[in-house]
């Protein structure tokens, strides 16, 4: 026996109820709206990165990624740490100085 939300799941979109129909449409929208965010973020962070160690849009990417991968932290979470830090001037050591490690720069001065 099958429920009626497993009923609703099979239909093709257009024999969903409006009020279904509707309430999908919403849940795509926000995804993507909250994707349009999420990319403009990392972007900006690339764009801090280029301007920090003088590199190319790519090599921007791998630094902001490998940053990512190394901190274990997420990708999106890490670009707003440093967005953030081109605006406060404060950013986590853990990622501070794994950025330095990307850029090849550190020593007693840092960043």
């Amino acid at each position: 026996m099958t429920s009626e939300a497993d009923a609703m799941r099979q239909l093709p979109h257009d024999l969903e109820r409006p009020v279904d129909a509707v309430l999908r449409l919403e849940g795509e929208n926000l995804q993507l709206r909250e994707a349009v965010r999420s990319h403009a973020l990392v972007d900006q962070a690339i764009g801090v990165v280029l301007a920090v160690g003088q590199l190319t849009p790519e090599q921007g990417w791998e630094v902001l990624r490998n940053i990512s991968q190394k901190t274990n932290i997420k990708l999106r979470h890490v670009a707003e740490l440093i967005v953030d830090w081109a605006r406060t001037g404060e950013l986590p050591a853990e990622i501070r100085g794994q950025l330095e490690r990307e850029l090849g720069v550190g020593g007693p001065d840092g960043m």
